[in-house]
């Protein structure tokens, strides 16, 4: 065979280009989409993470409330530890149950028939060789009872005028109901949250007379009315006290979403409904803004401008965000490295530390600095760890588990004031309590139907919870504002 020619040679080199250059091409196309595949594979373990991250959420690891739990909520596991007592009643307490009074209002006497013996009547006049007392607590039957106000006129006899006598304060129709029936129907629908309608049937029924929807309502409104002076009252004292507790709450209003706002002293509760959550609200709730003491709330950003407040951060909210980050880490754990073990969670180390220094406070002492110092090295060195993307789930799990550990070493001050100050609690459970019977009527009535009726019931709501803390019954002071009488507590 005789040797290529130099064109055939630059013909097979030419060739060659372009089959190298095709092969390049393609190879170049599978790595975009082997690219591509991965940055989806990627996307799909974040998304398919942060589902699993709502699938095992509950009142536990979040801040879902007990009731979206449902039927298959998990079996609860208390923070707290054993106290090493008995279930029930401890020694020394005393029961809340019926004791016998001294002067009943009505007395029957029982006499034996005969001996038991012999069957021979026996004397009644003689004195008792014994008797045992046995007294039954019963309400007599309800009746409505009619008061008529003749209102006399008389004629003058030297000038003539006709001169009436001026009814009694608050009569003023020739029909109508008095204090304490507004006072009951009020402490039904807006103390335990019955409907307005099932109310006036509810009234209807024990009373034995007729009794309207639009009854009802009226006094609601009018008592809710009638408590501006309370209110300002209120107002006036939290923004003076040393220490406020300070919460919200989503609410129905009109088929939207409002915000029902709390402010809490161991003396007042303040609620207030707007149709924002933010620093707005909180501005027209009236209390923060001219408050100085100190703040307990969730880490919520809009309290965080309100520098003139020392702020203190609620520790029950931070174990829930920490115990689902240790859930997530359990169910994925990861590979040991260099620095960090085997099943290890810096969320874990975190919660340790800070049930340590509660258990620690429970005593009623604060912890001494050497002991808080150590802990404060502990809860900062696992933030660091869990701020470091290495070892992090991906996408917005990874995100939210950065996020909370930056923000425990940026406010860990605020977080563990509960350890410096021994005024300051724990956790915010004063707030909670305080605004969990809205999320009970929304529960019963689904939602409220204007806004001007969500904020008669946050007034009236702070009424009755105020009064119950300065040990009035709510019957009480709901009879005196029924009756225009409105129950202002002292301030100081």
């Amino acid at each position: 065979m005789s040797a290529p020619s130099y064109e055939q040679l630059a013909a097979l080199v030419a060739a060659q280009e372009r089959i190298i250059a095709q092969l390049q091409a393609r190879l170049g196309e599978q790595d975009v989409r082997l690219a591509e595949q991965d940055a989806r594979l990627i996307e799909q373990d974040a998304r398919i993470a942060e589902l699993e991250r709502q699938l095992v959420a509950s009142s536990r690891n979040s801040s879902r409330p007990p009731s979206a739990d449902g039927l298959d909520k998990p079996a609860p596991k208390s923070l707290r530890g054993r106290s090493g007592r008995k279930p029930g009643g401890q020694p020394g307490r005393q029961g809340r149950t019926l004791r016998q009074v001294e002067q009943p209002d009505e007395v029957l006497v029982h006499e034996p028939g005969a001996c038991a013996g012999c069957g021979a009547d026996l004397p009644a006049g003689d004195r008792p060789a014994g008797m045992i007392r046995r007294q039954v607590f019963d309400i007599p039957k309800i009746e409505v009872r009619v008061v008529e106000h003749r209102l006399v006129s008389r004629r003058c006899g030297g000038c003539g005028t006709l001169t009436a006598a001026a009814g009694p304060a608050g009569v003023a129709a020739p029909v109508q109901y008095g204090p304490h029936a507004a006072a009951i129907a009020v402490y039904l629908v807006l103390g335990q949250h019955v409907p307005v309608e099932r109310t006036a049937a509810l009234l209807a029924e024990v009373f034995g007379t007729p009794m309207s929807v639009g009854t009802v309502a009226a006094w609601t409104a009018r008592a809710a009315a009638g408590l501006e002076p309370f209110t300002a009252a209120a107002r006036a004292a939290l923004t003076g006290a040393e220490l406020v507790h300070l919460d919200e709450t989503g609410l129905r209003v009109a088929g939207r979403l409002h915000w029902l706002h709390v402010a809490s002293t161991a003396r007042f509760t303040g609620l207030f409904c707007h149709r924002k959550r933010g620093k707005e609200a909180i501005d027209a709730a009236g209390v923060l803004p001219g408050f100085t003491g100190i703040a307990v709330h969730d880490a919520f950003a809009p309290y965080a401008r309100y520098p003139a407040a020392t702020h203190a951060l609620c520790n029950a909210h931070l174990l829930r965000e920490l115990i689902a980050v240790v859930d997530h880490y359990t169910a994925h754990p990861s590979p040991s490295s260099g620095e960090v073990p085997a099943g290890w969670c810096w969320a874990g180390q975190v919660i340790d530390a800070l049930l340590a220094l509660k258990a620690i406070t429970d005593t009623g002492a604060l912890p001494n600095p050497e002991v808080l110092a150590a802990h404060r090295r502990l809860i900062v060195s696992a933030a660091l760890v869990g701020a470091s993307a290495e070892g992090a789930p991906p996408g917005a799990v990874g995100r939210r588990h950065r996020s909370l550990a930056r923000r425990i070493a940026r406010r860990l001050d605020d977080y563990l004031r509960f350890a410096v100050d021994p005024r300051v609690p724990f956790d915010n459970n004063p707030a909670e309590r305080d605004i969990r019977m809205a999320k009970i009527k929304q529960k019963v009535s689904g939602c409220m139907r204007t806004l001007a009726g969500a904020q008669d019931f946050a007034a009236m709501r702070s009424y009755l919870s105020t009064a119950a803390k300065h040990g009035r019954r709510p019957f009480d002071v709901l009879t005196e504002l029924t009756s225009g009488n409105v129950w202002i507590p002292a301030t100081t």
